[in-house]
This record gives structure tokens, sequence and C-alpha cells, in this order.
């Protein structure tokens, strides 16, 4: 870390910045991604559009049981990112602490839960019955690596909030390289489809967990994690949870509009399904993109919102912005234009009903993919929010521009209009407009803050992310 001036804050100078905070996150996002495109992608051309299906459609499941935890990852960082801020460094040690183990328990919670009712939760879904059971297998096995799944998230947020974003890269590297390699062994050699690639998920989610505590064990400073000093800090508990539990209802709501929209494409067929999955793992590389650049919003202005440097806010806010457009964009429509050969990586180019499967998803791609630097920009503004302490507004936001325009949507529209295109467009109308009301209510806040500041805006320099 290194002090800033006034100088750096510059737009030419705030961009590189910025820029150099999120690369490491975007490639580990993008590994993370390409990893798990390769479960799909071996299972997909060895075992044909149903075993695609089955490991593609439980997404949403996965993401709507685990959001309900993963949002005290965002607490934590919120926690770390003021603490940090404010060179609160015994603030930080307990924070580490109590959100550590705060993992471990939520991990252990929520992987029984999700293998104890997953197939509950797929029929509820109305998967096709040709893949519901490989489907309910895959989760299964899945729900056995939360722990670990927990306790990296969780790990990797104290390591970004405190400017460290390249070594989670590394970790990643290393484990899912393994994922890879075990998806390969497991599938081609001993013939375990679905289940193979899935214990080769969960290796690769206990090796990145032991890898990012291991470096916190190391650590000489106050960022040094010790298992003997494992307890909860009740004032950090209760800021944690203040964050955290806002932005896990939130991930909860866009996972349950998400779960309503898979129980429609599900109405669709095996191939419909095999599509859309592939179409998501494109578009997935897209949105851990933009996202980088929603961690740099939460992490640059909770920083300078401990240091007191309010001064700071709206610079890093805009360049954010402009920066997750330039990539949405970019991403978005390169992704469309190579739609197609991108759609066949997934499938075996001999398996029937392969054409249907890529024309569906191709539907998906031209809605959804050519609009997703929208999406980008709520997901900064969401983060701009948390990082001025802000979290049951943008909650509520999600709430009613999310997920209650979504099922509301899928309820009467979908519902009249049964086609995929009526499905997907609900995506770009709840981006327009839950991100109207992020706007508005950021720059509320921000005002409310600076005239609440009794002292004139201090002059001495902060710390930021990135160095």
């Amino acid at each position: 870390m290194y002090s800033e001036t006034d100088r750096e804050y510059r737009l030419g100078a705030l961009i590189p910045r910025i820029l150099r905070f999120t690369a490491p996150l975007m490639l580990t996002g993008i590994l993370q991604l390409l990893y798990n495109a390769a479960d799909s992608i071996v299972v997909g051309n060895t075992e044909g559009p149903h075993a695609l299906a089955a490991v593609t459609s439980v997404n949403a499941l996965i993401n709507l049981i685990l959001n309900a935890f993963m949002g005290f990852a965002v607490g934590t960082a919120v926690c770390v990112a003021h603490d940090y801020g404010a060179k609160d460094y015994e603030g930080v040690h307990r924070d580490i602490h109590t959100s550590i183990l705060i993992s471990i328990a939520a991990g252990i919670f929520v992987g029984a839960f999700g293998f104890i009712f997953s197939g509950t939760f797929l029929q509820w879904m109305g998967s096709p019955e040709d893949v519901i059971d490989l489907s309910e297998i895959y989760l299964k096995i899945y729900f056995l690596g939360t722990p670990a799944n927990m306790v990296y998230n969780f790990g990797a947020s104290v390591l970004r909030s405190l400017g460290e974003t390249k070594r989670p890269l590394f970790y990643l590297a290393g484990a899912g390289a393994l994922n890879v390699i075990l998806n390969l062994i497991l599938v081609l050699v001993f013939h375990l489809g679905v289940i193979g690639v899935a214990v080769g998920t969960i290796v690769a989610q206990y090796i990145s967990a032991v890898l990012v505590i291991g470096y916190l064990i190391k650590r000489k400073d106050f960022a040094h994690f010790d298992f003997r000093k494992l307890r909860i800090y009740g004032e950090k508990l209760k800021k944690i949870f203040l964050v955290g539990f806002p932005a896990g209802l939130q991930g909860i709501a866009f996972s349950i509009s998400n779960v309503m929209i898979q129980s429609s494409v599900n109405t669709f067929g095996s191939y419909a399904v095999a599509g859309n999955g592939a179409a998501a793992s494109i578009e997935g590389f897209t949105y851990v993109s933009m996202n980088s650049v929603h961690h740099a919003a939460l992490t640059f202005i909770g920083q300078n919102v401990g240091a007191k440097r309010l001064d700071r806010v709206k610079k890093i806010f805009l360049t954010c912005l402009v920066t997750v457009t330039v990539l949405g964009l970019a991403f978005g429509l390169t992704s469309y234009l190579l739609g197609r050969p991108l759609l066949s990586l997934f499938m075996d180019k001999s398996a029937e009903g392969i054409g249907e499967a890529t024309e569906y998803g191709m539907i998906r791609l031209a809605i959804i993919e050519l609009t997703y630097f929208l999406c980008g920009i709520m997901d900064v503004l969401v983060g701009a929010q948390r990082g001025l302490g802000m979290s049951f507004i943008p909650m509520l936001n999600a709430l009613i521009g999310t997920c209650l325009l979504r099922v509301v949507w899928i309820l009467l529209v979908f519902g009249s209009v049964r086609t995929l295109e009526s499905v997907y467009i609900s995506y770009p109308i709840s981006w327009i407009i839950t991100s109207a009301a992020h706007l508005i209510f950021f720059f509320i806040r921000l005002k409310k803050m600076r005239k609440a500041m009794d002292s004139p805006v201090r002059q001495d320099s902060g710390t930021i992310a990135g160095g």
C-alpha cells in the first residue's frame, strides 16, 4: 500500500489505478469460469446434451442457496475496507477472525441443507425428467464442497479489501488447473460423467480455501490469522451483519428471480435448457469482468470513507461507471458475434439436437449479452453504495426492481406470450429500472454524509487499494 496525493485522483491517474486493481480480479473470475466451463465442455462433449443440461441447469439453484450467506462476505469486505482506510489495524484483525468463523459455520450449514433438499428443489423447479436424476447427483456432490467455497470467498474478500487482488488469482489458477486435470481423468479415463466433474470441482474448492487460509496464517502483521484466536467479536459481527444480511437478501432476490426464469426455460425442454446453460456460461465471462469493477468501487470508496476523504468518492464512482460500460460493451458484442462457434464448444457436434440447442443459445445471447453492460452499471452502483456503508437501500431496490419485477413479468407477460424472448427481455428492463433507483439513493447518501461531517474535509492523504 502507499500514500496518495490529490493529484493522483485526477482522471488520468485514477483510471490506471482502478485497472491495476481490477485486472487480477477479472483474470481470477475468468479463470474460475474457464474451469467451470471445462466441466460443461467435458461432460457436454462426452455425455451429450442431457448431461450438459444437468450440469448447467442447477446454477441458479446453487446461487440461490449460497447467496443467503455469501452476503456476509460483502459485509466482511466493507468492514475491512473501512477499518483499513481508518488505519484501525486491530479492527482489521477482529474482522478477519470473526468473518472466517462465520464462513466455516455457514459453509457447514449450507452444505448440509443443500445436500438434503437438492432433489426437492429440482422438482419444484420443474427440471426435465430426462435430466433431473443427473442434476441431483451433481448437486449433492457439489454441496459437499460448500464449506471450502465459503472459506475461500470470505478469505478472498479480506485480501481484496486490503488491496491484494493477485494472490486469489494465483491460488485459483493452481486449484482450477487441478480441477481441469481431474475432470479429464475422471470423465475420460474412469467414465464417471457428471459425478467426475462434480468431484473435480469440490477438490479444487478445498485446495483454494487451504491456500487462502495458509497465506493469512503466514502473515506477520495485523492481517495474521490464528485458529486459536477464532471468535466472534460482537461489534464486528454487528457491522458485518448490518451490511451482509441485506446484501445476502439482495443476492437471494436475484437468485429467486433467476430460478423462476430457469423454471420457465425448463418448460421448453432439455435442448433449450442446454442452449440456455451454454449461453449463460459464455455470459459469465462478461459478468466477472464487469463485477471486478464493482469490487473496485466498493474497496476504493470504502477505504476513502474510512479515511474521511469524501471529496474523492465522486471521481472514483464516475471512473468506475465509465470503465464498466466500456468493458460490458466490448465483451458483450464480441461474445455475440462469436456466439455460434463459442456455443459449439459446449456440445458434441454429432449429438442429436445440437443445432436446436445452439439456436436456443443464440436467442439468449442476442437479448442478454448485448445489453449486459446495463447489469455492470447496476453492480457498480451497488458497490458504490456499499462502500458508503449502505446495504438496506440497495437490497430494497433489488427486491422491488429486480425480484418483484421479474416475478410479475414471468407471471403476466410470459404467462401470455410463452416465448424465450419474452423471458429474457425481463433482464435488461429490470437492470434499467433498478439502476435508476440506485443512482438516486447513492447521491442522496453522499450528500448527507458530506453535511454530517463535523470538520472540514481533511487534506491529509489516505490510502486506497491497488498498491
